[in-house]
């Protein structure tokens, strides 16, 4: 498989693997499976919590409530900090 990299992107690798005296491949080959690691936990997390609503274990909350909670959240914080 070939990558195309921008000059940009090319440079700080070409640095970290200076740096760091690993070699290019391998510092792709380690950023590329935890991205892809992380990609599927996030896969997961939100097909578990779309079977969740699915099943009504959890309700959704509307785009007001949470809008509202966050004007009531930063009020109270306004509220408490110091030189209030």
């Amino acid at each position: 498989m070939e990558v195309q990299l921008t000059p940009d992107v090319e440079k700080k690798l070409n640095d970290l693997a200076a740096e760091s005296g690993r070699g290019t491949n391998e510092l792709l080959q380690d950023a590329l499976a935890g991205y892809l690691d992380e990609m599927a936990q996030t896969y997961d997390a939100l097909n578990s919590r779309y079977d969740d609503l699915k099943s009504g274990r959890v309700k959704p909350i509307s785009r007001d409530e949470v809008a509202a909670h966050f004007r009531e959240k930063s009020a109270a914080a306004r509220q408490t900090s110091p030189g209030s």
